[in-house]
């Protein structure tokens, strides 16, 4: 967990420019630790105190929508999993007594069923007899005491006066406070709200599970779509990781607090919580809209819609090419690292001009850049392209597309990649073995995926520019085939950053002489950018895709997640 997204904890109320400035503006969830100990609800309504009796006397004859779960104790979003019932309050209260009893001789209590009001899941009866400990349970979650977002009255607005609005928040604009109130040990399934919330405990004991807006993707959020778009999907103490492959790594971003009566908790928007509630507790929570919300104008909404999706595409292009690369970086770093100047199984140094960039000293020679004026890193790479390019075309069947001879470099340094294409040189003159990959140009997507892409992103940018012009002077057609036949999507994108990270290092007249001689390779050139720049199109568009699945659960198939890859379909070629 990131530090900054780690809960604040205090056992002093902050003042309104407080709360603003230092707990609200950073969207981070805070404790607030006997924030509303002096609400006359946290004595008055104590069930242990003759708080029932009490809420009977003042509100019993009000009537409420209670949620009546068959999968109790967790009460789900999904309106397809519970029922919403009427009832007085009452009858709610006595049905709470009854729990707290449990005596041998309890009566259910009726209720009648309004199914789940949107006419989706009508009741099997009009009314249902509850009983403690026949396996459901009536929760009121989100009973309106005020309710000015939608200018509604509440039977239930006389219970105001036990409780009073807390002063940090007298400059917000609030959109309801609501009664939340159960008779057993229950939990809400996953989910975020749309508003800043403050939720305060006036009775018993609950705990919070929280997670990040930018843990979502771990969490699988139900279909933007859906009536229950902003829950999770997954079961969190039991997830199926077979079918929810990320949710493995969804408890390294979760935090965890414990409310006890008088405390509050403000639970930013967009921040997913799960809350486990003790037996009989009751809450009230409050809600407004953020500044950010309420700042942003309608007619910006398909601005700000691309701007973010297209963060999150980049992120997620990212994350696609992250792998072990880091770490093969810094190892490739290190072997780079040589003593001296001296290629391994040869006798010859390579170019100081070269290991800085100046190829300008060198691009007037005969053959150019030859195989042993690289750096032993370099050679090892060129070796490598060389013989993935040789073993895909011996496995189509074609011609090989260059020969190495004794004009071009010494013969000796590239045998074991022509006559042995299952082999490859070491750094240190010994043969390895190594598998045989086909490069799947249409399909790979991930760095891991690629051994084309692996090799190109563990190469320094000047090194790969060195490898590049050496095949343009000595393996022209071999360079032909890596670009138009085996460059993946993944391997398009890392070689146009390794372009941009080149011409960061060049000046502009080497930019240009490089462009010009790496094109000059290709029957047409037009052909050959736009093979590199298609391959980096359908890479950017596979992360959308996953950005699709990930954040907003548009397409998502399960069948997919097991791979962990969130790849949905094949991508469209033009």
């Amino acid at each position: 967990m990131q530090s900054e997204l780690k809960i604040n904890r205090s056992e002093h109320v902050p003042s309104a420019e407080d709360f603003s400035s230092q707990i609200e503006s950073k969207n981070v969830p805070a404790v607030l630790q006997g924030c509303i100990n002096d609400w006359k609800a946290c004595s008055k309504w104590n069930p242990s105190n003759g708080g029932l009796d009490y809420l009977q006397e003042r509100v019993g004859s009000s009537v409420v929508e209670a949620m009546l779960s068959r999968a109790a104790p967790v009460f789900y979003g999904d309106i397809r999993s519970h029922e919403r019932v009427t009832l007085p309050f009452s009858t709610f209260v006595t049905y709470c007594k009854s729990c707290l009893q449990l005596t041998s001789d309890i009566r259910g209590v009726c209720v009648e069923s309004e199914g789940c009001g949107s006419g989706m899941t009508p009741a099997a009866s009009n009314e249902s007899c509850l009983t403690p400990g026949d396996g459901h349970q009536v929760y009121l979650a989100q009973v309106p005491i005020l309710n000015i977002e939608n200018k509604e009255s509440s039977s239930l607005e006389t219970l105001l006066e036990d409780i009073r609005k807390p002063t940090f928040l007298e400059t917000k604009q609030l959109a309801s406070i609501n009664l939340w109130m159960n008779s057993a040990r229950s939990r809400s399934s996953t989910h975020y709200d749309p508003h800043h919330n403050l939720l305060c405990v006036v009775a018993g004991c609950k705990q919070v599970v929280l997670w990040p807006p930018s843990a979502s993707s771990f969490l699988y959020p139900m279909p933007i779509y859906g009536e229950a778009s902003n829950h999770s999907a997954l079961d969190i103490d039991r997830p199926d990781i077979s079918i929810y492959s990320r949710a493995k790594h969804s408890m390294d971003y979760s935090q965890k607090v414990i409310l006890h009566t008088g405390d509050a908790l403000f639970i930013p928007e967009g921040w997913f919580h799960q809350v486990d509630s003790d037996d009989l507790t009751i809450a009230i929570n409050f809600w407004w809209e953020s500044n950010t919300m309420s700042s942003m104008l309608e007619h910006m909404d398909a601005y700000y819609l691309r701007i973010i999706l297209r963060r999150l595409v980049e992120k997620e292009m990212n994350q696609m090419l992250h792998w072990t690369a880091v770490d093969d970086r810094k190892a490739g770093e290190d072997r780079d690292e040589q003593p001296n100047n001296e290629v391994a199984g040869s006798h010859e140094p390579y170019s100081d001009d070269l290991a800085c960039g100046d190829f300008s000293k060198v691009k007037n020679q005969r053959h150019g850049i030859l195989p042993n004026q690289l750096e032993p890193l370099a050679l090892q790479a060129l070796h490598e392209l060389v013989s993935l390019v040789n073993d895909n075309i011996n496995d189509a069947g074609q011609s090989q597309p260059d020969q190495f001879d004794a004009g071009q470099s010494q013969p000796e340094q590239f045998d074991a990649c022509q006559s042995q294409p299952e082999q490859v040189t070491s750094m240190n003159g010994s043969v390895v073995k190594h598998e045989k990959k086909q490069a799947m140009k249409a399909k790979t997507f991930f760095l891991e995926d690629d051994p084309v892409a692996n090799i190109l992103w563990n190469l320094k940018p000047l090194m790969l520019q060195n490898v590049l012009l050496t095949m343009v002077h000595n393996f022209p057609r071999t360079l032909e085939a890596l670009i138009m036949h085996m460059l993946s999507p993944a391997g398009a994108e890392v070689l146009t950053r390794k372009f941009d990270e080149m011409d960061q290092q060049n000046k502009k007249q080497d930019q240009a002489e490089f462009y010009r001689l790496f094109y000059s390779v290709f029957n047409d050139q037009f052909a050959a950018m736009d093979a590199i720049l298609h391959g980096k199109e359908s890479f950017s568009f596979q992360a959308f895709r996953n950005v699709l699945d990930q954040y907003l659960g548009v397409n998502s198939d399960p069948a997919q997640h097991s791979s962990g890859r969130n790849l949905m379909g094949p991508t469209p070629t033009t």
